[in-house]
Order: structure tokens, then C-alpha cells, then sequence
């Protein structure tokens, strides 16, 4: 008899949620390109641009403002490619790009990549504290250093790995004071906290659908107006002419439902989650005293997501450790990028002050919409005894 699977791994993708599965699936066996001016078509253009009306309502941004993309990734390049495109050609002064040393990689490579190839930017990769946060005193000082070379600044708003909250506000009263752009990854915020574009007063938001219970290969990044922005990718001038290609009226409709369900929901989600977060880590303290929770502590208020427990195992390697999880039905991550199947320590640890042995060490456990006391329960059974046998592994 196999053992069930607990899913501890929400925040790397979430289950869809029914009605984002039931708005896509009413769409797939549907005919029409939504740039076509047939019937067809129009019926097309009017399921993206429902959808696109849906997604403005509930993140309080305006409906132009919504740019389609494939996910998460792609809006980042988006946003920080196009805006320094642009902002560097009106200025060529406008070199520079402020961002912190936790970002997730598709803000970091794209940072390296226009530092290391013939666009030579300025990348400066802000220091965080021990709970993973940016002090805005260090992004402050950084700007005035030279103000005017500073092309845009980008700061997620909740880390992946560990859960720590940043500060968005005072990121954006900063740069505002010299009229600089702010974008945020918050595909880990949407749904998980309180997130409206036009509040938060940042220029671009990335968000994408499979973490929040819609369709993978569809996300947006939230774009204001008057904000210039180079194009990506070049072709049929869809989604505002700064991001080309036939639009999927399938999954965007999925995505819609997503977005919306998820906002809806967010304050008695985050309830619930926090609630089950909480038992897991009292559970994994108890059958692991020497396991260290990452991040924030979770009574601060505001300080972090309310579904991501990572801890740091002494003496333990991380993979070990999640693959006798595994072994035992229990689905989680580690807190390392592996690339090439070769383990890497976790950068955002590193970035914590962490050593290279306790950035190894670690294993992150992400709740969602379909977790319960029973996966939280079943974990903590189970996490006694793998860390016991992972220590003998590694001695």
C-alpha cells in the first residue's frame, strides 16, 4: 500500500483551485485569436479582456495597466530590462540598478546578465539582515550616493526561501523623492497578504498564476502607464507593444479566476495558514530541538508570510534530509538552488549571515490552500527520526 503524499511545497507551485480550472476549461475547446476581428476573435478579446478587467479590480491597478506575459520570470526580465532600456536611453547617465542579495534568480540573472554583457549596468545587490529584511537606511544611502545614475530599484516584496516581508512603503517614499522607479516581485504576496498596486505606489509588479492556484505558463506584470518600457520581445505588438505574442485566452481566464479567488480570500487564508505554520514549527522544534527557524519570528506582526517555515538542521545536508522525507510521502524543498545537479547553498541564506555548512543545512516548508493539521502532523512524525538518519549520513 503506497504511502499518501503530503505537499509541502506550495510556494515552488500551488494545486489549481476549481474555479480557475473550470474558467480555463470552458475556454480550451473554443476557436479564436483574440487580435483577429472576426467573430471568432472578438469573443476572444473579450474572455482576455474580462479577464484582464478582473485582475485590475482585485489587485487595484487599472485594466491598461495589466501587461499578460508567460509567468513570473518573464515579467521580471520585462520589468528590469525594459525599464532600464529605457530610463538609460532618456538618460544615458542612468546606469545604475539597486536591488538586494535575497532576490529570487529571475530578478538576479537578469541583474547579471545586463552587468556582465555589453549593456554594462551597475548592479549593486543591497545587504539584508539576520531575518532575511532590507533596512532602508542602506537603500537610502545607496541613492544618494549619486541619485541621478540610479536607472530603477527593485525589491521583492516577500522572499521566497524564508518568508521575510520587505519594506515596499518606505522603498517607494525613498526612491520617489528623486522620481525613481520601483518594481517588486510579489509572486510569493499575492494571495498570501494584502497587495494593491496603487497604494503599494510602486511602478511594476510581478505576479504569476501557479502560485496562487491558477494555470502554470501565465502571469502579468503590472505596469503603470507612464511608465517607458523597452520591448522583449518584438512581433505583433500585443499587450501594450511591450510584450508581442498571440495572448492564451485559456489560461488567462484560468489566471483571472485565480487572482480574483485568491484576493478574496486572502484574510481568512492567511488566518488559517499562519495558524497551521505556527503548529509546524512548535511540532519541528519539539521533534528536533536543534533544527533553527529561519526568518522572522513568527508572533512579529507584518514580518512575514504566513505559509513558509525554513529551518536550518545542524549537521545535517539538506538534500539528505528531503529525500528521506520523500521516501516517507513528505513533499518539501531545500533551501539551495541545485543547477546541474550540483547543490549550491542557499544565496538568501548566505545573504543572512549564514555559514556555507548551515546554508546547506536547510529545508523549507510551505503550507497552502490544500494543507492541513494532518500534513502538518504527518511531518512532524516524521521529522525526528530523518534528521536522526541524516546526521548518521553525514557523520
Amino acid at each position: 500500500m503506497s504511502t499518501p503524499t503530503v505537499y509541502l511545497d506550495h510556494a515552488a507551485t500551488t494545486p489549481m483551485v476549481p474555479a480557475a480550472v473550470e474558467a480555463m476549461t470552458a475556454q480550451l475547446l473554443e476557436v479564436g485569436n483574440a487580435s483577429s476581428l472576426h467573430a471568432s476573435g472578438r469573443r476572444a478579446r473579450r474572455v482576455v479582456e474580462e479577464s484582464r478587467e478582473t485582475i485590475a479590480q482585485a489587485l487595484g491597478c487599472r485594466p491598461g495597466e495589466v501587461v499578460f506575459a508567460s509567468g513570473g520570470t518573464e515579467s521580471d526580465n520585462l520589468a528590469l530590462k525594459g525599464v532600464f532600456w529605457s530610463r538609460r536611453a532618456a538618460d544615458p547617465r542612468r546606469t545604475r540598478i539597486l536591488s538586494t542579495a535575497i532576490e529570487h534568480h529571475a530578478v538576479l540573472d537578469p541583474l547579471a546578465w545586463l552587468a556582465e554583457g555589453a549593456e554594462q549596468a551597475e548592479v549593486e545587490l543591497l545587504p539584508v539582515d539576520a531575518r532575511g529584511r532590507l533596512d532602508p537606511a542602506t537603500l537610502e544611502a545607496a541613492i544618494e550616493r549619486d541619485p541621478d545614475t540610479v536607472a530603477l530599484v527593485s525589491v521583492m516584496w516577500a522572499n521566497n526561501e524564508v518568508g521575510t516581508l520587505q519594506p515596499i512603503d518606505e522603498v517607494v517614499a525613498l526612491a520617489g523623492r528623486y522620481d525613481i522607479p520601483v518594481h517588486t516581485d510579489a509572486v510569493q504576496a499575492v494571495g498570501a497578504v494584502p497587495v494593491d498596486f496603487a497604494t503599494s505606489g510602486v511602478d511594476a509588479l510581478t505576479l504569476t498564476g501557479h502560485k496562487l492556484g491558477g494555470p502554470y505558463g501565465i502571469g502579468a506584470l503590472l505596469a503603470r502607464r507612464q511608465l517607458d518600457m523597452t520591448a522583449l520581445l518584438h512581433g505583433g505588438g500585443q499587450e501594450r507593444d511591450v510584450r508581442s505574442g498571440t495572448i492564451d485566452p485559456p489560461a488567462v481566464a484560468g489566471f483571472a479566476a485565480a487572482v480574483e479567488l485568491a484576493v478574496k480570500q486572502q484574510a481568512d487564508y492567511a488566518v488559517r495558514v499562519a495558524g497551521l505554520r505556527d503548529r509546524l514549527v512548535r511540532g519541528v522544534l519539539a521533534a528536533a530541538p536543534e533544527a533553527v527557524l529561519n526568518g522572522p519570528d513568527p508572533a512579529e506582526p507584518g514580518a512575514r508570510l504566513p505559509g513558509i517555515a525554513h529551518f536550518s538542521f545542524p549537521d545535517c545536508e539538506g538534500d539528505s534530509l528531503l529525500m528521506l522525507l520523500d521516501a516517507r510521502g513528505i513533499e518539501c524543498s531545500t533551501g539551495s538552488a541545485c543547477s546541474a545537479g550540483v547543490p549550491q547553498p542557499s544565496h538568501v541564506l548566505l545573504a543572512m549571515g549564514r555559514d556555507d555548512r548551515t546554508a546547506r543545512s536547510s529545508l523549507r516548508f510551505s503550507l497552502g490552500h490544500t494543507s492541513t493539521e494532518a500534513d502538518v502532523d504527518a511531518l512532524v512524525a516524521a521529522i525526528g527520526p530523518s534528521v536522526e538518519r541524516a546526521r548518521t549520513a553525514h557523520a
